[in-house]
């Protein structure tokens, strides 16, 4: 997996972007299929904003932006967008559904060990 940090009207030192990389890098703990990161921090204007471009497999790509006048803590609030979106995500494409049906399951229980008789008064 690749992370690309770029930035816009400016330069970012070599520690701040060693932060960007290595937080941008811990999304891999939520969603395996990341496959790029892109990281745009943009200085103009006196303000900070920062974009974060998240390619996964199959197609789905994800995007967070925001804007602050710190740029690790505008990047903070990018990376925890980000975040949620992915969790939604997987939440949305996982299998919720149990192997075996809960119907089958009550049945299992009633037949178990219990034996039914009839008794007929005979008059």
């Amino acid at each position: 997996m690749q992370v690309e940090v770029a930035c816009r009207h400016g330069n970012l030192r070599d520690e701040v972007r060693d932060q960007i990389v290595s937080k941008s890098e811990k999304l891999l703990t939520y969603f395996e299929r990341v496959t790029a990161i892109q990281v745009t921090v943009d200085l103009g204007n006196g303000r900070v904003k920062t974009e974060l471009l998240v390619d996964a497999e199959h197609k789905h790509d994800f995007v967070a932006s925001s804007e602050g006048e710190d740029i690790l803590a505008t990047f903070d609030g990018t990376l925890h967008k980000m975040e949620q979106q992915i969790r939604k995500y997987k939440q949305k494409i996982q299998d919720h559904r149990r192997d075996v049906p809960t119907n089958e399951l009550v049945s299992d229980g009633i037949d178990d060990g219990v034996e039914e008789t009839e008794e007929f008064d005979e008059e």
